[in-house]
């Protein structure tokens, strides 16, 4: 059975490295969420290290613009590794073709363009759909207008080609303010329903994971599995790729689902968790709240 907490503070002793969703527990896509950086910079002044670990489709340098202009400082994290950034690996070693059509706004350009300077090089060329090996998601064209279903009847002419998708963010949807709007995942649900092929790479996936090591390991931070703890507000991503990974997870209830456990999202009821988590066979360490 799950334990709420109310503070990061109550379990920090026990971890000494965080991978830390990022949308819906350190941003909501609008501004920084005070609490939850102050949270992450208590836990590194005690000697932590914080990987914000997300399921963005756009590689970290673009994702360290992007916090910043949230307000997230710099000194609340170590580490960031994105879904894009280790979906970029499949992309240049071939995993979808080197002509691929595109789904997803201009601002997810830097997917093809900021490059890891340990990839190997690779020409990939943006083609329309009916000249691709391949497709690349990273998000719907329009995600504050569009639906999944906006895209059916083009995503059967890619199933007909037999082209795979590579899926560049697992998730479904996200929370920007106050407006519920749907990601990348859903486009490669849709298109798996309809009998295509979709490859993912980030969150609850191990490729990201993977990924996260290196990085650490590259940094000379040693990792013990068991000082690790996950922490986000998705159950199908985060509490689900760190039951994958065999390691301990922080589920924040006041995010995605937060209307499933009581009016107050700060304080989730315990009986309402129980059952919510019992009817997805999930069983994550702890939960709390909101991240402070």
């Amino acid at each position: 059975m799950t334990r709420i907490i109310q503070t990061l503070a109550e379990i920090s002793d026990r971890y000494d490295v965080l991978f830390c969703d990022l949308w819906g527990c350190v941003h909501d896509g609008v501004a920084a969420m005070p609490a939850a950086v102050a949270a992450l910079q208590a836990f590194r002044a005690k000697g932590g290290a914080v990987v914000l670990l997300t399921n963005a489709p756009r590689p970290k340098p673009s994702v360290m613009r992007q916090i910043a202009r949230l307000g997230v400082p710099d000194d609340a994290w170590d580490e960031i590794v994105t879904s894009g950034d280790a979906a970029q690996y499949a992309l240049v070693n071939g995993a979808v073709g080197r002509k691929v059509w595109h789904i997803g706004p201009a601002k997810d350009l830097t997917f093809f363009s900021e490059m890891a300077a340990d990839l190997p090089k690779a020409e990939v060329d943006l083609v329309p759909l009916d000249q691709a090996e391949g497709i690349v998601c990273t998000d719907l064209f329009e995600n504050l207008t569009e639906q999944p279903e906006d895209y059916r009847a083009r995503l059967l002419l890619a199933r007909e080609a037999g082209l795979p998708m590579l899926c560049a963010n697992p998730d479904l949807m996200v929370d920007y303010g106050h407006k519920r709007v749907w990601c990348a995942g859903a486009l490669a649900k849709l298109y798996e329903e309809i009998g295509g092929t979709a490859l993912y790479f980030g969150k609850p996936h191990p490729p990201i994971y993977d990924l996260a090591r290196r990085r650490l390991a590259a940094r000379g931070i040693e990792l013990a599995e068991d000082r690790i703890l996950c922490l986000g507000d998705g159950i199908g991503t985060d509490v689900a790729g760190a039951a994958g990974e065999g390691l301990d997870a922080l589920f924040v209830t006041g995010g995605l689902a937060a209307a499933e456990f009581g009016p107050d999202a700060d304080h989730p009821q315990a009986d309402l968790l129980d059952r919510w988590l019992a009817a997805r066979a999930a069983a994550p360490r702890w939960s709390i709240g909101k991240v402070r």
